[in-house]
């Protein structure tokens, strides 16, 4: 199961070969930020009706089903009272409300200090950002938490009824340390509140093949499952994302959805002081350091409806627009950013001339996504990441044949794709199947390594002068 911020998809695969079965999709309700909210009922009803919708596809009865694992959208808070009902709507990894809260813990310790202890530099999308938001402006809900979670965690507690996580989830959180494999409770003692009992209210943190267990009786009644069935830890999307593409060391992946995320495996902890790279937990028992930005497909789509056009005709004048000399240049912000962390911050379209034309235009927007998202390659190249392998474009927007063209320009590097369409939920059937056998999830991982379906050629058109172009409008926003 991969449950997203705009839905969630379920694939059903043969647990031997991988062979896929089936697929499901249920919508989640839309979300507008800076306030992005979604209350957790939904996210259960869409898996409930994605996986009926799955093994429909598939023609097998959900009694065939022997075991699952859900991935999930990132960062999430979920509070849940004494009585394990939900205290609020999930306040989401888009939301941005809690911008003030990240500043302040920025400010209090350093962004140094918060690399050292965490990974990665609190931002309005972290966990921890949301529960201190909590504290200030709904002090009286937080006094009723008695557990917190994130979102693909309370997902497999609604299975199995144990409050379980992984690393790779709980690394993403801003208070659990990936290198030190533990939670780090006294940052919530001293930015949240000393009146929680955080170590009773985190989840334990699972290895990347330790089942959570199987499914409740009350959760296989309703969803027609067996109660034999086991499930798996579970894990964040893109995490679950590289195993499904099968990503080894070397390779660098882009993922083109509603945010961006550029990553890369390593076996060592990454700390970027700088607070550009997350220095995140795998779900292999790894790391996977990564940069993410807001803004990346629906960019694409609101700039197709500024110019009145499909995305798919608008991915055509992209590639029919005149690159020999310059152009329009688009810094991408339309709902701020987190990385650079801009939360604020809104997008900005330079160099026009009476000349531009709206292909120019489009271009623009997907160059915009792109650009901030090569930034982030090259962030990870210098905190020492490989990133030399294959480069791999994965998500929505990797079906788009400008966006491969254009990030093969701006790489100056042939762009692949994998037969892996939905690779968050294809890497949830890997770890399943590795659950279920005791085998390693990367062995299952190689095993199931997806084939390359298409490899897009660098053009000979010159890409610098609009890096150049890109940067200089981005230090001008800024300021």
């Amino acid at each position: 199961m991969d449950s997203s911020t705009q839905s969630c998809t379920v694939e059903l695969r043969d647990a031997d070969d991988g062979r896929l079965l089936g697929t499901g999709r249920a919508p989640h309700p839309v979300t507008y930020p800076p306030r992005s909210e979604q209350h957790p009922s939904a996210w259960w009803e869409a898996l409930r009706l994605a996986l009926a919708a799955a093994t429909d596809q598939a023609r097998v009865p959900v009694t065939d089903i022997d075991a699952m694992s859900v991935a999930a959208q990132c960062h999430g808070l979920v509070a849940l009272d004494a009585a394990d009902e939900v205290i609020r709507p999930a306040k989401l990894w888009n939301d941005t409300t809690s911008a003030d809260e990240a500043r302040e813990l920025v400010a209090r310790l350093g962004a140094p200090a918060w690399v050292r202890s965490i990974g990665l530099t609190p931002t309005a999308a972290l966990t921890i950002s949301k529960l201190r938001w909590l504290a200030r402006h709904e002090p009286e809900n937080l006094r009723r938490l008695r557990s917190v979670m994130v979102p693909h965690d309370w997902l497999t507690s609604r299975l199995t009824g144990r409050r379980t996580t992984d690393r790779s989830d709980a690394s993403g959180t801003g208070y659990y340390s990936a290198a030190e494999s533990r939670w780090r409770t006294d940052l919530l003692e001293e930015f949240v509140s000393d009146e929680v009992d955080w170590a009773a209210a985190l989840p334990d943190v699972l290895g990347p093949s330790e089942p959570s267990g199987t499914v409740t009786s009350a959760a296989a009644a309703e969803l027609g499952l067996r109660p034999d069935v086991v499930v798996g830890p579970g894990g964040g999307d893109q995490h679950l994302g590289a195993v499904g593409l099968g990503l080894r060391t070397g390779d660098v992946t882009y993922s083109l959805g509603t945010s961006g995320v550029v990553l890369a495996l390593s076996e060592a902890p990454v700390l970027d002081e700088r607070g550009w790279v997350d220095g995140v937990a795998d779900a292999t028992g790894a790391y996977l350091p990564l940069v993410c930005t807001l803004n990346a497909t629906k960019v694409t789509d609101t700039v197709a409806r500024w110019l009145g056009v499909p995305v798919t005709e608008l991915s055509e004048l992209a590639l029919q627009a005149d690159r020999s000399g310059p152009r329009p240049v688009l810094v991408a912000y339309l709902d701020g950013e987190r990385s650079p962390s801009l939360p604020g911050a809104r997008g900005l379209l330079g160099g026009l001339t009476t000349s531009t034309t709206r292909e120019q235009i489009a271009l623009s927007a997907f160059e915009g996504v792109l650009l901030g998202l090569v930034r982030g390659e090259e962030a990870l190249r210098a905190c020492g990441v490989p990133v030399d392998g294959t480069v791999v474009v994965a998500g929505g927007g990797g079906r788009s044949p400008a966006y491969r063209q254009v990030l093969a320009d701006l790489t100056g590097r042939p762009v692949h794709t994998v037969d892996a369409p939905e690779a968050t939920a294809r890497g949830a059937c890997v770890q399943a199947a590795a659950v279920l056998s005791g085998a390693d999830v990367r062995d299952v991982r190689d095993d199931w390594r997806p084939p390359v379906t298409s490899a897009t050629e660098p053009s000979r058109t010159p890409v610098r002068s609009v890096r150049d172009d890109y940067t200089d409008l981005a230090r001008w926003q800024v300021g």
